[in-house]
């Protein structure tokens, strides 16, 4: 390894910062996506009992101490849940687009290290192959040896580019896929939370509903001489 960064040149320092910038960024947003991941599907069940119950203000203290995008965008819902549908559902939807940005921070750096560590490897090859022609331009001749000696010289930064690029893509790929999982993860809890706010209020207005006509099947029983009468 030494000698190959030695053989390599100024740009295989490059190459070495891009690596390391790669892994940091890599395992900043592993480890920040593994503390916003949970269990949706608890979460949602445990907030559908506090809303059923209209303990508003229970299930926004659950959300408060839920790690993660997905818990915030329950909580914006929450903070609003006497709006209409429509306005309901544009919350859970801005709230989504405010954290979209939090979840691909960093994201096209490591893209970018991926598509310019070849180049710089390829630059650093030709660089390599010109210090090696120019003696045989200047003086007409060079042995063998020399031009070999050139010409390893100068595809040690390509392999080193090439080696850089190809693990910066792969954990690219795997972060964005997170991020994507993350992402529909608030879509969908978004849109169970307004509707479990919604089925509170069917809820309450068929009980309220059920009383109202027991009240008046009462009043005209009574007035006919009858006793009360249940509604089911």
């Amino acid at each position: 390894m030494k000698e190959l960064i030695t053989q390599g040149g100024p740009l295989i320092f490059i190459l070495l910062g891009c690596s390391l910038l790669a892994v940091g960024i890599f395992l900043e947003r592993f480890f920040h996506f593994h503390r916003s991941t949970i269990v949706v599907q608890d979460l949602l069940q445990g907030l559908g009992n506090l809303i059923s119950r209209k303990n508003y203000a229970e299930a926004l203290h659950v959300c408060a101490g839920t790690p993660g995008p997905v818990a915030r965008v329950m909580k914006a819902v929450l903070t609003r849940h006497e709006a209409e549908r429509i306005e309901l559902k544009e919350i859970a939807q801005e709230a989504g687009q405010l954290e979209v940005p939090r979840l691909e921070r960093s994201l096209p750096v490591l893209l970018s290290i991926a598509y310019i560590a070849p180049l710089i490897g390829l630059l650093g090859t030709v660089l390599g192959l010109v210090d090696t022609f120019l003696p045989v331009a200047q003086n007409g001749y060079a042995t063998n040896t020399e031009l070999a000696r050139g010409i390893y010289r100068s595809l040690v930064t390509s392999a080193a580019g090439i080696a850089v690029a190809i693990p910066a893509y792969v954990l690219y790929a795997y972060l964005a896929q997170n991020a994507k999982t993350l992402m529909h993860d608030m879509e969908r809890a978004g849109i169970e939370i307004v509707n479990l706010l919604l089925q509170s209020r069917q809820s309450v207005d068929i009980v309220e509903f059920k009383e109202g006509a027991r009240s008046v099947e009462e009043k005209r029983r009574k007035a006919a001489g009858g006793g009360p009468v249940i509604v089911k």
